[in-house]
């Protein structure tokens, strides 16, 4: 083909290597999918229908609820299919547009948890023009911005590895079609598309984390100036759920990406992936509801 491709189809091991806890597997695997759908359409419509929730904080949470929803239906349903079917076959086109959309939707999640501590900033460090600064407009054009940033990336992360020749193994050892174990199937030295995917990630990954960073080193600042530890406890306490969300997702996100092809291992790689792209979008509405009063009280 143009792309001097020869694999048409890739086969993604998955969990097929244990038969054995196939069925436990699945079990579990659909019980997390259902509840991780049921929880963030619960938030969403709570949000939606409480007017006393209609802020720019709960606004980006709406946005992360339904990002979460299509984060996790890009991998989930294909996992719990292949589970019950001998056949983990996907095509080549099948292959790229599941990467394409989970990086998307990861890529989205980055920066719109900088754009959350941007608001988190504004709310604690400048309280008396938060109203004004975050209004409808801004809040939009935030999170416009997120998912614009998200499907560029996406696009160019995946145009890029599929225009490179697969043309040995077609086995692909995760439960979906992620970056580095696709990357591995590419024929010949592929060290500098790897040094080009590192960088990419570094910037698209980092430069978010970094925001948040300084968003809270100055929100710490702000807290640590309250007299009272009521207040410093109420502060804190309206960024504990986002600061646990970005932790969760950064940690095993950065451990993955930012990394040389080198220092992969597959089988340990495959459980950390569990965490980002399966645990964290199950343990958003469970973290937002549960330390959230106004959430709890609108449930």
């Amino acid at each position: 083909t143009g792309n001097k491709t020869s694999v048409i189809m890739f086969v993604i091991l998955g969990f097929s290597h244990r038969p054995d806890v196939k069925v436990i597997f699945f079990i579990l695997f659909l019980c997390i999918y259902i509840i991780t759908v049921l929880g963030n359409l619960i938030i969403l419509l709570v949000i939606n229908m409480d007017p006393v929730l209609h802020t720019p904080m709960y606004f980006f949470l709406r946005n992360l609820s339904f990002l979460e929803i299509c984060y996790t239906s890009v991998t989930l349903p294909r996992v719990l299919v292949s589970l019950l079917s001998s056949d983990t076959s996907i095509s080549f086109a099948g292959c790229a547009a599941q990467m394409y959309f989970f990086l998307f939707f990861g890529a989205t999640e980055c920066c719109l948890l900088a754009a959350m501590a941007y608001d988190r900033y504004l709310a604690i460090c400048s309280p008396l023009h938060y109203m004004d600064i975050m209004n409808k407009k801004v809040c939009m054009q935030l999170a416009a911005s997120s998912w614009i940033c998200g499907n560029l990336v996406a696009l160019g992360h995946t145009t890029f590895i599929f225009s490179l020749p697969f043309c040995g193994s077609n086995v692909i050892n995760h439960f979906f079609c992620e970056i580095q174990p696709v990357l591995m199937l590419v024929c010949g030295d592929t060290y500098w598309n790897e040094l080009q995917i590192i960088l990419a990630a570094a910037f698209v990954i980092l430069m978010p984390f970094l925001l948040i960073l300084v968003s809270y080193s100055l929100i710490i600042s702000s807290i640590l100036k309250i007299r009272s530890a009521k207040g410093r406890y109420k502060a804190f306490s309206t960024c504990f759920s986002h600061l646990t969300v970005v932790i969760l997702f950064y940690g095993t996100a950065v451990f993955i990406y930012i990394r040389p092809k080198s220092s992969y291992s597959l089988d340990v790689d495959k459980v950390l992936s569990l965490f980002y792209s399966v645990l964290t979008p199950i343990l958003n509405p469970i973290i937002y509801s549960l330390r959230n009063r106004e959430v709890k009280g609108a449930l």
